[in-house]
This record gives structure tokens, sequence and C-alpha cells, in this order.
């Protein structure tokens, strides 16, 4: 058996080859270290770009704003019954992100358009599901954001590159990955191609409503201005991507049989919270009445001892009358 049971510096055997493989190893790591390929510094250069943390817009008046920075959020499958949540579990939450190719994640020093987009189920605010409401019609920077006014969706600045989120007619060299519906990605062009409106999620209120400031943190339409599809969440098809399983994007409108879009079609623009117990408005708990009492175990064992005793009781009654 030719199993060598000494280092390189016990001159015994093929010696000098494998002091020669021992250095070649070294030099090859250094070089790996100095070009930054290393997995390490991968991972590293990862969370300090794409995943790193930021904070977004808090608003004071409850209106979205241009020039917030929001998480654009499905807040998923709604209305679902019970049964057939123990068939097939309800689609969760997502949020619209963005989706790099894993090579030019590790190398490239900001993303570069064309770029993917998906819905992944992590909510951490960071530079990756950010977008900030860019005007196209000359707004000033910080008034309101209105229903029916165009507007686009734009990446951060730095790492993300400063993209808008683009769409255009479904074509044979131009469509969704796996749906083959209307394409969304995040280009460097703004176009009437990279401009959207929010609509009410109601239909019957949107003539109500058009020209009003969006609130944010509320349910809402997003729609393409030159398409008039909506901003839908794909749950039928799966990505995979370097962060996990997400769901695939597209603008395509799902109609219910009320005519009304279905919940792939509706958005929550959601600010930061600013109290400090979470970071944004979606994953604040959900509020209680002033003053109402919690339940617990105890009251409602209390509660159901108490039941059960006036059943008997009312049972043996009626034995009595008998």
């Amino acid at each position: 058996m030719s199993v060598r049971t000494y280092n390189p510096s016990v001159r015994v055997g093929n010696w000098n080859e494998d002091i020669c493989l021992e250095e070649d190893l070294l030099k090859d790591f250094l070089d790996r270290r100095e070009k930054g390929e290393l997995l390490i510094q991968k991972t590293h250069n990862l969370m300090q770009n794409i995943l790193k943390k930021m904070d977004p817009t808090v608003t004071t008046d409850g209106f979205v704003h241009f020039g917030d920075i929001v998480m654009l959020i499905n807040p998923g499958q709604e209305n679902t019954p019970r049964s057939l949540q123990l068939i097939e579990p309800p689609r969760q939450p997502s949020a619209l992100s963005i989706n790099m190719d894993e090579y030019k994640m590790h190398t490239a020093k900001q993303v570069e358009g064309p770029c993917a987009v998906s819905c992944s189920t992590l909510f951490d605010p960071c530079a990756r599901n950010l977008f900030v409401i860019t005007s196209v019609d000359g707004t000033e920077h910080g008034q309101a954001l209105r229903f029916g006014q165009p507007f686009a969706i734009s990446t951060t600045e730095g790492y993300a590159g400063n993209l808008n989120l683009f769409s255009d007619h479904a074509r044979f060299n131009l469509n969704a990955k796996k749906s083959r519906k209307q394409i969304l990605q995040l280009v460097e062009e703004t176009n009437y191609l990279t401009t959207w409106q929010v609509q009410v999620y109601d239909p019957r209120l949107r003539l109500e409503y058009e020209g009003l400031p969006v609130p944010s943190n509320v349910k809402v339409i997003i729609k393409h201005n030159k398409t008039g599809q909506a901003l839908a969440v794909q749950s039928d098809y799966i990505l995979r991507t370097p962060f996990g399983k997400e769901f695939e994007v597209s603008a395509h409108t799902h109609l219910d049989s009320h005519k009304a879009e279905m919940d792939n079609n509706h958005w929550v623009i959601v600010s930061g919270n600013p109290s400090d117990d979470t970071t944004t408005h979606f994953e604040r708990p959900e509020p209680t009445a002033s003053g109402a009492p919690q339940p617990s175990a105890r009251t409602g064992d209390q509660t159901a001892h108490q039941t059960q005793q006036s059943d008997e009781n009312d049972k043996g009654q009626e034995q009595k009358n008998d």
C-alpha cells in the first residue's frame, strides 16, 4: 500500500514531489485570497452587499411619498377553507426581491440590468427587498403618491444599482421563465415601460379614490401603465435561488368570477415601523381592545367546567320533570 505515514519534511519516498505539492496548494490559496475568491470572503461580501441591513422610510402621515424606501409585500392566500388548509397549506406572504445570478452576486460590484426579480418569504429589510418610489412626472420629492399617478419602482442606490422595474407584452423571446406570462425585470432605462400606477383593490371604489393620496400598509393593486396588467405572484411556479425556493413574479391580472383581482394581485406598500418592537409595519402585532382581558388557559378550563356542570344540572332537572 502506498500510504505516506510521514509529513513532507521527512525525506522518505517521493519527498520532493510532496514538498512541491504542498507549496502549490499554499500558493493557490494565497492567490485566491488576494482575488477574494475564498468561500468565506464571498459570504462576507454577500452579507455586506445585497443582504446589507437597511431601514425603510417611516411615514408620519400614513401616506406613501415620492422618495420613500418601502417593501412591496403580497399578503398571501386569503379566504382559504380550513378543510383545504389541512390538505395543502395556503400561500405564505412574500416580498418582491432582487433575484440576482449567483455568480454575479459574488463577483459584480453592483446589480446590473437586466436583472430578474422574485417573491421571497424573507422579510428582513435589506438592499435586496427594498425599493424606492420614484417620480416620473416631475412631482417633487416628498409629495404624496396619488391613485392613478404614474411612478417608477426603483432599487436603492449603491450596490442595488438604482434600477427600474420593467415590463412589456409577452413575446417569444421576452416572457417569464416558467409561467410564460408577461416578464418582470430590472433595467437601467427610465421610460414608459417602467412606469406603474396604484389602484384601490376594490374595483367598486376606484372612481371615488382617483387622485387621492395612497395610504401605506394597506392592500392595493399595482398596474403597469402600458399593458394594464397587474403585478402578480405566480404561486404555481417555484424558482430555485441561492436563498431557497421563491415564487415567480410577473405582470398578469388574475380575475375571479366577479371580475375583481384575486389575492395574487394584492400588494401592501410597507413602510418602516416607528416603534422599536419590530422593523416594519407588516410585522406589527394585531391591536387589541383597550382594557380587554387576555384569555388564559385557566379561564378557558373554568368556563368549560362551568358549562359541563350546567349541562349536567339541566339533564337532572329534565329527569325529575319526567
